[in-house]
């Protein structure tokens, strides 16, 4: 099975697939709106509360991914320690192309918007229960999110908890 480490979240290394969310570091307001991505006219958005069981271990096997065909999705941590966000290029065949997956690990202060059309392991809190904000693009129709199984699990390894 093919082993990836996670790398700590930072803006850099994701933006191919999107934007880090990050609270000012002064006084003031900063915009992210350049990031949110709608593809179709009929779609609204889309503002829900997510809980995510907490993933209690140093790996995680990544079996399946997901995306949003015309719509960024962001997540905004309301109560969260540590979160796993992984993401992959689209292969030649327009599926995730997991030999070129990445791994990152958040802190549960950063969030992420994925932009449009990125592939994307589902939502995995670490260590503890999590709770996110999310904002995304939603015309009820089959481009609102795709899931596709990757030919072969993918183990994302992640050190333990701070003191664990």
């Amino acid at each position: 099975m093919r082993r990836i480490v996670c790398e700590p979240l930072a803006a850099a290394a994701f933006a191919p697939f999107g934007q880090v969310i990050e609270r000012p570091a002064d006084f003031g307001r900063v915009y992210f709106s350049d990031s949110l991505a709608n593809g179709r006219s009929a779609a609204r958005p889309s503002l829900s509360l997510t809980r995510s069981r907490p993933l209690c271990a140093t790996r995680l096997e990544a079996t399946r991914m997901e995306r949003h065909e015309f719509s960024s999705q962001s997540f905004l941590p309301l109560d969260v320690e540590r979160y796993l966000v992984i993401v992959a290029p689209h292969g030649a065949d327009g599926k995730p192309n997991s030999s070129r997956l990445q791994a990152f690990l958040a802190r549960g202060d950063q969030g992420v918007t994925y932009g449009m059309n990125v592939w994307h392991h589902p939502l995995a809190a670490l260590d503890r229960a999590g709770q996110f904000a999310v904002f995304m693009w939603l015309d009820g129709g089959r481009g609102d999110e795709e899931f596709v199984d990757l030919p072969a699990p993918v183990a994302i390894e992640f050190p333990p908890a701070s003191g664990g």
